[in-house]
């Protein structure tokens, strides 16, 4: 039986969802190592020990796997970010696109087509956007960065290679200001204090910038200066707003904005058409990447020009519009009243005119639909990371459209609906990973259904 600190010799044979090592004892004992990489000969620490598993920490590297790399970030190894980024990404993007497999076909029971994943053009600076939660620590100096892997304890950062360098800029000028002006920084722990997020906003091909900052208030002291610094220092400023969250709560953003300087909106495009991006707007994160995806998603909804398509949990409708003109009518569906003013003017703005928003929870639209005799031709689901369910598939059944073209963001939950939706009567057609964050362990899926 292990024991907590003893020293094993263990071979690295696969990995888990989350971005751990995972080897056996021989005993059979799984023991699940974090930036361990699959083919890695190491010594290992126990720390934590179960019935029938445990937890170990590196503390030498014997024999590397031939996918290993050295890291080429400083906060690496305590940041909560990345967790591939010690090896190569030709392995990351096969670890992915297994990932996928795995839980379609153990946990969903499906047998379906794989496609090779979509990997992605860039593994770094990809991100066009930022929430960095600030701290002080114990001597009182300011942390802004990442929290650590499963905590809130902030890992200070002055540049993430995810993020555009421009952003490095804002968190400097951010910094200086609070240095110089003493600024109050929110304590999860009791409540006080001021400013809580640094939250920035970049528009890849109109290249405008938005910075937001959360505040457990309505604004900071001296804030005019903070403006005027952030104008001089970045040209490409578009607005500057206040976001108020006087909540007690992990989320971020509260429900209040107010708008310092521009018009509290950025414009950016995707898939040849442009988005407005309010501070609580859906805009995925890799936009290169998101153009690929739902190309992949167009393909496999096969509009011919004469299909009712319903989107839901459409946010600011942008996988929606971006196959419009190729249907007879589109119908968007979204819970969050400001994402669907932002779709609605998407739509205006694109002169896209066969578009119809529902401000509704997916549920409770696709039953209004249903009872309206509305018959969607074709249904698109994206889902948050707790997918759809078996209600709403029941719901979608009941509407009988030919296919349904589901993008996830979380295989287990993709998994168990495709189960749900064959035993509806709906059969899975093939599957196409994509991934949408490297060096991150999260990976996007695109699926086929006919019924």
């Amino acid at each position: 039986m292990l024991q907590k600190n003893e020293l094993i010799t263990l071979t690295i044979t696969s990995a888990t969802a989350e971005g751990s090592g995972v080897g056996r004892t021989d005993d059979g004992i799984a023991v699940f190592v974090p930036q361990s990489a699959v083919g890695d000969v190491l010594t290992v620490r126990i720390l934590k020990v179960k019935k029938t598993y445990a937890f170990g920490k590196i503390e030498a590297i014997l024999t590397p796997a031939a996918s290993r790399i050295e890291p080429d970030c400083p906060q690496f190894r305590q940041c909560g970010g990345c967790v591939w980024r010690h090896i190569s990404y030709e392995e990351e993007c096969r670890l992915k696109e297994q990932k996928v497999i795995d839980a379609i076909t153990r946990i969903g029971g499906v047998q379906t087509t794989f496609r090779p994943i979509i990997s992605s053009e860039r593994v770094d600076r990809y991100r066009n956007k930022a929430q960095l939660p600030l701290s002080r620590d114990r001597e009182g100096k300011v942390r802004m960065g990442f929290y650590a892997f499963h905590s809130h304890r902030v890992i200070d950062c002055s540049d993430c290679a995810l993020q555009p360098a421009i952003f490095a800029e804002v968190m400097r000028v951010t910094r200086e200001f609070i240095g110089e002006y003493d600024t109050s920084i929110y304590d999860e722990a009791t409540g006080k204090g001021s400013l809580r997020h640094l939250y920035i906003r970049l528009a890849e091909v109109t290249d405008e910038l938005m910075v937001c900052y959360v505040v457990n208030g309505n604004g900071l002291k001296h804030e005019d200066v903070l403006i005027q610094r952030l104008k001089e220092a970045l040209p490409n400023l578009k607005t500057v707003v206040f976001n108020s969250n006087r909540e007690k709560t992990n989320v971020i953003l509260g429900s209040k904005n107010r708008v310092a300087y521009g018009s509290g909106t950025i414009e950016d495009e995707l898939c040849g058409l442009r988005f407005r991006i309010s501070p609580f707007s859906f805009w995925q994160v890799n936009r290169r990447q998101a153009e690929r995806l739902y190309a992949q998603a167009k393909a496999y909804a096969g509009l011919t020009g004469s299909e009712v398509l319903l989107d839901l949990y459409c946010g600011t409708g942008t996988i929606g519009l971006t196959m419009a003109k190729d249907c007879k009518q589109l119908i968007g569906v979204e819970v969050i009243p400001d994402a669907v003013r932002d779709a609605e003017a998407n739509a205006a703005a694109n002169g896209i005119q066969n578009a119809r928003f529902l401000c509704a929870d997916a549920p409770a639209a696709a039953e209004q639909l249903r009872q309206e005799g509305v018959s969607p031709d074709v249904v698109i689901l994206d889902p948050p990371r707790k997918g759809c369910g078996e209600d709403l598939v029941k719901t979608i059944r009941k509407m009988a459209p030919r296919r349904v073209v589901y993008v996830s963001c979380d295989p287990a939950t993709l998994a168990r609906d495709l189960k749900y939706f064959a035993e509806n009567g709906y059969t899975t057609g093939e599957v196409t990973p994509c991934d949408m964050f490297p060096r991150t362990a999260h990976v996007e899926s695109v699926c086929l259904l006919s019924r």
